[in-house]
């Protein structure tokens, strides 16, 4: 059954997003490669630094991938079961992302204090070789990264970008942690740079976490301010009263508002509505608005209802 047979949405509840998804095949497959050569380079070099940097790079691999899927998925079509189409898989994919970092930033902080009560040799060459070469990539990726975000607004390269700039700060870490075990021979610099990477880590998954939880639990998006929505729309001529009041976003760049108004028995509420909609569009770029007109006569609001064509009649009769 196509779309147009089914149903009918002004809005289209999809994402092409074709810069993403060759922006995230080309990232995927050069951290695939050096996440294989940064485990081995870890194993053989024995330092916690470059192994909790593969952790991180191997926890981007997933990332990507998910990330891929969510894309794709964000392309489907609405049907009679999924309304708005897959977008949201897009921010469960970010939300896990954003977990997998926390998980892997407790692992590295864990292994760092370890090693401080263990310390163990490491083989410090080898050690500054694949971090300088990981740096290089990581830079590329990074910066790949940061353009497609200009382009298109995806919270999955979000996330993404996040990975890696933890990545780009990793390789910087194991590069200074072995020119001062170089020069010092103190082996602690090891573990302690990996702490300072398991911070940088934990604070960008917990930023991406925060910013796909709130789009879950369908909170206002920090950009608009409710109030001055509703006293935008009380503006709106024949309109008394707005109440029931939602704004959500179902994936980034994609909001949806409901309310219900009161409204002048004597103005056309066909007119309430376009001049409701057409405010919400130009000024606040909210194309997908419900908006239900009522009147508290023949609509029940209990106490609420009751107040307000009470403070209506005192106003008429002042």
């Amino acid at each position: 059954m196509s779309l147009i047979q089914y149903d009918y949405h002004h809005l289209p509840h999809v994402k092409m997003q074709n810069q993403s998804k060759k922006t995230l095949w080309i990232t995927l497959g050069l951290t695939l490669f050096f996440t294989i050569v940064e485990i081995a380079g870890g194993l053989l070099s024995n330092s916690l630094a470059l192994l909790s940097d593969s952790a991180h790079m191997a926890s981007d691999v997933l990332a990507l991938g998910l990330s891929m899927i969510a894309l794709y998925l964000a392309t489907r079509p609405p049907n009679h079961r999924f309304t708005f189409g897959y977008l949201r898989f897009e921010i469960i994919t970010s939300f896990l992302n954003g977990l997998t970092l926390v998980i892997i930033a407790i692992w590295i902080f864990w292994e760092g204090i370890q090693r401080f009560i263990s310390p163990e040799p490491i083989d410090f060459r080898l050690m500054l070789t694949i971090s300088s070469i990981g740096f290089i990539v990581n830079l590329i990726l990074t910066i790949v990264l940061s353009r497609s975000t200009k382009e298109e607004e995806n919270l999955n390269i979000k996330s993404a970008l996040w990975h890696f700039i933890g990545d780009l700060l990793s390789s910087i870490g194991v590069i200074l942690s072995a020119t001062l075990i170089y020069f010092t021979g103190w082996y602690f610099f090891d573990p302690l740079i990996s702490i300072i990477i398991a911070g940088i880590i934990f604070t960008g998954g917990a930023k991406i976490i925060r910013e796909s939880y709130s789009i879950l639990m369908e909170a206002v998006p920090n950009q608009f301010h409710l109030d001055k929505i509703r006293e935008d729309i009380r503006q709106i001529e024949g309109v008394e009263d707005v109440h029931d009041m939602h704004l959500w976003a179902v994936s980034t760049d994609h909001y949806s508002l409901t309310a219900h108004v009161f409204i002048n028995e004597h103005i056309q509420p066909f007119c309430v509505i376009l001049a409701i909609n057409e405010m919400l569009n130009k000024k606040y770029g909210i194309k997908h608005a419900t908006i239900q007109v009522e009147h508290a006569m023949i609509h029940d609001h209990g106490e609420y209802g009751k107040e307000f064509l009470l403070q209506k009649k005192k106003k008429a009769t002042s």
